[in-house]
């Protein structure tokens, strides 16, 4: 296997939940490999550095293995390392996240009828 597509390969690893979903980012630009931006047929190979943001962060991960089959995490993460840099961010990142959390303000009920009309009027949907 020389090479396989990057929306394959991705689906495979388990960074996406769908191919479909895989090249939809690949379009938004938020896939980089060896430092340029990647489309969805753009061919992975081993040894390959790749950037990937999704919801769970951004990964900077080196292709250690091929497969367009999905299989197992415990398989899927075997084609990868995430660099120690990346995983330090992530987890910065995640500190700051639940950090913040605490600080946050919540209001003590459920909005009432009359306060939802009003968000729906000052949202400009009613």
């Amino acid at each position: 296997m020389n090479g396989i597509r990057m929306d394959a390969w991705l689906w495979a690893a388990r960074f996406f939940k769908t191919r479909t979903l895989a090249k939809k980012v690949c379009d938004l630009g938020r896939i980089q490999i060896n430092g340029n931006l990647a489309k969805a047929a753009r061919e992975v190979r081993v040894g390959d550095m790749l950037r990937v943001t999704n919801d769970g962060g951004e990964f900077e991960i080196e292709v250690l293995a091929l497969s367009d089959v999905r299989g197992p995490a415990p398989e899927a993460q075997k084609l990868y390392r995430e660099t120690e840099a990346s995983k330090e961010m992530r987890q910065k990142v995640a500190a700051e996240r639940r950090a913040a959390r605490e600080f946050e303000v919540l209001p003590a009920s459920r909005p009432s009828k009359r306060d939802r009309r009003r968000i729906i009027q000052f949202r400009g949907r009613g």
